[in-house]
């Protein structure tokens, strides 16, 4: 039995995946004093660990472990006990993930709860890219095969991490709009609820292909997120710049401006202002290097960049944070803003350190180190 976390309603909470399991840290809702618990599935590579706020508060981990394979675990009591689904994500005739029989899910990349009104609702996705789908609260998935069988699929090419489908964006306020982003192919948009998806990526760079700089699909979305208050308003960190799409991803704005780096993988939102985001520009170790394994922050200065006017401008904010020497390298999950306000900000690097704003980025604190490298972050508010 594990120890599980004593929380109580309104109090915060940080998930914590990484490459050594799961771990979750507590606070009053101050924010000013924290308490690890975990770890969790410590025998697991957790490429994302969330909370559903529905049905009392779950823990959903998109585990990967070397002996067992991709798994969905979850908790019903904040990590004092887990359960795994009983069929996990997997392609159709290849339930036992036997090469012969088909595709094999390679790996787990996130889990995503669905919509206030989907009660029971979940989705995963998956490498080699796919969305799966949950109507039990994770107990069983099948897969969204309409987007599996895109007639782009055959083209689809990977990143430096694999083709993977890692955001998935269901926002409240459209029951049958979904949005999802793939590395590296880019962002799909589906308007009936899976039945059918069209690319969305019009006006997004692909400076790694020369021969065609603004392709319909082929570029690679490193994040992706929808603003819960204002419809059809999306944001995403790409490998080539940072984009805003005002109209639902039909068409993209470049939003990079002065940032030191078209490159960088997290993204972070304030969900109190649709407005205000957050961004950590990184450089390239070496000139040939094009993937994301040998990058660090820009000029070696841990600055996370905040815009408040949508991306017209951008401030650094660097408060707190080390300005030399800070070979530090973060993930495309490894931000997260939670809902209180002042917004909180987190941010995890891959050497195991979390930093953390409790004033929508002004200032920041070093909340843990020596942690395992941090595949991912999120923040919630216990419900009850």
């Amino acid at each position: 039995m594990s120890e599980g976390v004593p929380a109580r309603r309104g109090d915060a909470l940080l998930l914590v995946g990484t490459r050594k399991g799961a771990f979750v840290l507590h606070s009053a809702p101050t924010r000013k004093n924290w308490r690890l618990y975990g770890p969790y599935s410590p025998g697991s590579d957790v490429f994302h660990l969330t909370y559903d706020a529905r049905s009392g508060g779950r823990l959903f981990a998109a585990t990967n472990s070397m002996w067992f394979g991709p798994q969905v675990e979850f908790s019903r009591d904040l990590g004092g006990s887990w359960e795994q689904a009983r069929e996990q994500p997997r392609f159709a005739g290849n339930s036992d993930n036997d090469e012969s029989a088909g595709p094999t899910v390679n790996r787990l990349w996130h889990i995503e709860p669905g919509r206030d009104t989907e009660s029971g609702t979940l989705y995963a996705g998956v490498e080699p890219a796919a969305l799966f789908k949950s109507e039990d609260d994770g107990v069983t998935w099948r897969e969204v095969t309409a987007l599996s069988n895109h007639p782009t699929r055959d083209g689809w090419m990977p990143g430096l991490g694999g083709l993977c489908l890692h955001s998935i964006q269901a926002p409240a306020s459209q029951p049958n709009t979904m949005w999802v982003g793939i590395s590296a192919v880019g962002v799909f948009r589906t308007d009936d609820a899976g039945e059918s998806w069209q690319t969305a990526n019009k006006g997004v760079r692909a400076d790694f292909d020369p021969g065609n700089r603004y392709p319909e699909w082929g570029v690679c979305t490193h994040k992706l997120l929808a603003h819960p208050l204002k419809q059809d308003l999306l944001y995403q960190q790409n490998h080539c710049g940072v984009y805003r799409s005002d109209n639902g991803g039909r068409e993209w704005l470049d939003i990079t401006g002065d940032l030191p780096s078209r490159f960088g993988f997290v993204l972070g939102l304030d969900c109190h202002d649709p407005d205000t985001l957050f961004v950590v520009p990184e450089d390239t170790a070496t000139l040939d290097d094009v993937g994301g394994g040998l990058r660090y922050v820009s000029h070696a200065k841990l600055r996370v960049f905040r815009s408040r006017d949508g991306g017209q401008s951008w401030m650094a904010l660097t408060k707190g944070l080390p300005q030399k020497n800070a070979y530090l390298h973060t993930l495309r999950e490894g931000m997260a803003t939670d809902t209180l306000e002042p917004a909180g900000v987190y941010l995890g690097t891959t050497s195991g350190q979390i930093f953390y704003s409790r004033d929508g980025g002004d200032s920041w604190e070093l909340m843990l180190e020596y942690l395992p490298p941090i595949n991912s972050l999120e923040a919630a508010v216990v419900v009850e």
